[in-house]
């Protein structure tokens, strides 16, 4: 009898899955790429933001701001047959290694430009001015200086080098390039 059942859940099974194509159940395990929110996740799934705060929850996310690239998240939906991630894609790593910069005994910030010009230098100069107006300075709740990062993330160095050091690091980790950064803000008013 046990083997009759295993043939006939094991014949279903399939059919399922041949009649439904890319549903998943139960739980999915979704590793970050370049770009990924929770928001963008939760919505590729569910097509909704009403997973975040469990994904969160289920992957220890203290700040539900901040996933890294070639993390790898636990989904839950409870039982209940989704549509896969569809814009799921397989991450590269290219190893990277720090240097720490030479000593400098004065910054000087990059030229303000007024339009996008197509390098990584002009749009991280977009993206400052829209942020703060370049300035190192400027405060707006829990964001702090010219990129408006999370006090959190600059652990209480608010010092111009800090801020560029950080700024560069979230949006490697985020979105891969500045590039990539300035067209999600187009799109979004935020990065």
């Amino acid at each position: 009898m046990k083997s009759l059942q295993k043939i006939l859940l094991g014949t279903t099974m399939a059919l399922g899955f041949g009649i439904f194509g890319t549903t998943v159940l139960a739980d999915t395990l979704y590793t970050v790429k370049s770009g990924d929110t929770l928001s963008t996740i939760s919505q590729s799934i569910t097509g909704d933001n009403s997973l975040i705060n469990s994904i969160a929850k289920d992957n220890n996310i203290k700040n539900i701001d901040l996933i890294h690239v070639g993390q790898e998240l636990n989904i839950k939906t409870d039982g209940q047959a989704v549509a896969a991630p569809t814009n799921y894609v397989e991450p590269t790593y290219q190893e990277e290694t720090y240097t720490e910069p030479a000593n400098q005994e004065t910054y000087s910030a990059p030229a303000e430009t007024s339009s996008y010009t197509g390098n990584s230098s002009s749009a991280k100069e977009w993206i400052a001015q829209r942020e703060s107006s370049g300035s190192y300075s400027a405060t707006n709740g829990q964001y702090i200086g010219r990129y408006q990062l999370s006090s959190s993330y600059l652990n209480g160095d608010y010092s111009p080098e800090n801020q560029e050091r950080v700024a560069d690091q979230y949006v490697a980790d985020r979105y891969g390039s500045w590039e990539n950064a300035q067209s999600f803000w187009m799109n979004n008013g935020w990065y």
